[in-house]
């Protein structure tokens, strides 16, 4: 009996051995990508070349001319075949054999609009598509030891900020062109994902800390009439941060000559000669913006001021903007607060790129630096406790951000 056990044992550990494992060949992964199973074609992805049109790529891609004609014809209406720029994807999803002909053109204008050319059966298509954008609240802080966009991107974080701060947020409460040294920054905003991941354009700043000259400014984005759907941005005290005028004439530059009066000009032999505006120093180019809403009474070239633009905004106050290189206005035209005006330059008397922004009060020019203007409409009474109590957790949480540990360096 034993020998029969250990027999039957020796068998069976021969069998075991003879059997071979068993191969498990793992099925294709199934790719979807704009509705189309990717994994029927032969996918292509290629970029626009300079000077390539749609019909080159179609041609290519083994389509011929009265089929390219055909399809030209169908999309004219939805997409414009001229609009293809060189350095931008497309995908070709073509046929999965020895022939490989284009069956799909895929078209991405940017990270978040496509468009679809299907021209595989006789019936041909196109969809404009975009892509699902999530919103996500995000924070940011930094302190200011040099100037201001530099530390925006040396955080990994988008520049446009900086001009949101800059144009939406302070324009009315702070000059940036005066920031100082440790001068310190929060933030509350709107980050645009596609993907989850990928991030495609800045919202809203919902919630602002600025201390300037170790003056704090606070700024919340509110909508006081939801029938409007309008939003303004007000302080930590309900005071609305709009003014009458902008703080200066250009978005970022340098203050380099202020109002006076017996300054001693070396473009005119270092002689006393009253200098009447107040010098923004930038690139040649920089658009410069008007200061307050109103109607262009100058728009020319004269003498010293070279090309000018003057506006009267009301019956107490012009404003007027001098050395450009070009104007963008004419006499007669409306302009609002911030729109182009026209462009730095060197016309006229000047020793370097600038804007000359004189102000006038009555018919006399003023300091504008030193002029208190009015807020806009401000918040009813009955409007603030809901403000108030609006604004509380974006404060406390506006309070709690941190600052970098190494200090940022922005670049105005």
């Amino acid at each position: 009996m034993k020998k029969l056990v250990a027999l039957l044992f020796i068998v069976l550990s021969i069998s075991c051995k003879d059997e071979k494992p068993e191969i498990v060949i793992p099925k294709p992964k199934i790719v979807f990508e704009f509705g189309y199973r990717l994994n029927d074609y032969k996918v292509i992805n290629d970029t626009i070349r300079s000077g390539e049109n749609f019909s080159e790529i179609l041609t290519r891609h083994h389509i011929d001319n009265s089929k390219i004609h055909e399809i030209v014809t169908v999309i004219k209406d939805s997409f414009n075949i001229r609009s293809l720029k060189a350095g931008i994807p497309y995908t070709i999803l073509a046929k999965n054999d020895s022939t490989q002909q284009a069956q799909v053109f895929f078209y991405r204008q940017s990270k978040i609009l496509y468009s679809v050319i299907d021209f595989q059966d006789s019936i041909i298509t196109i969809y404009n598509g975009k892509r699902p954008i999530k919103t996500k609240i995000e924070t940011a802080s930094g302190v200011i030891t040099s100037n201001l966009s530099h530390a925006i991107k040396s955080q990994g974080l988008s520049s446009y900020l900086t001009y949101k701060m800059a144009d939406e947020v302070f324009a009315w409460a702070i000059d940036f062109s005066k920031l100082q040294k440790n001068d310190k920054f929060k933030l509350i905003y709107e980050q645009f994902y596609i993907e989850d991941t990928i991030p495609v354009g800045i919202g809203k700043i919902k919630a602002a800390y600025f201390e300037h000259d170790e003056k704090p400014f606070y700024a919340f984005n509110y909508v006081v009439d939801s029938t409007k759907k309008a939003s303004e941005y007000y302080d930590d005290k309900a005071n609305i941060l709009r003014r009458q005028f902008l703080k200066m004439p250009i978005k970022f530059g340098r203050l380099s000559s202020k109002y006076n009066l017996k300054r001693r000009i070396a473009y005119y032999g270092n002689k006393i000669r009253a200098h009447k505006g107040t010098d923004y120093a930038a690139a040649i180019g920089t658009p410069i913006e008007a200061t307050g809403n109103g109607t262009v009474v100058e728009s020319r070239y004269a003498g010293g001021n070279g090309n000018y633009v003057k506006i009267r905004h009301n019956g107490t106050y012009s404003t007027q903007y001098l050395h450009m290189s070009k104007r963008a206005v004419k006499v007669g035209e409306y302009v609002k607060q911030g729109e182009v005006i026209g462009y730095i330059g060197m016309t006229g008397n000047t020793a370097g790129p600038h804007v000359c922004y004189r102000f006038w009060k009555n018919g006399v020019q003023v300091d504008p630096l030193r002029q208190k203007f009015p807020n806009s409409e401000p918040m009813k009474k009955a409007k603030i406790p809901a403000y108030k109590k609006f604004i509380e957790p974006l404060k406390v949480q506006l309070d709690s951000i941190a600052y970098p540990k190494n200090n940022s360096i922005f670049h105005l």
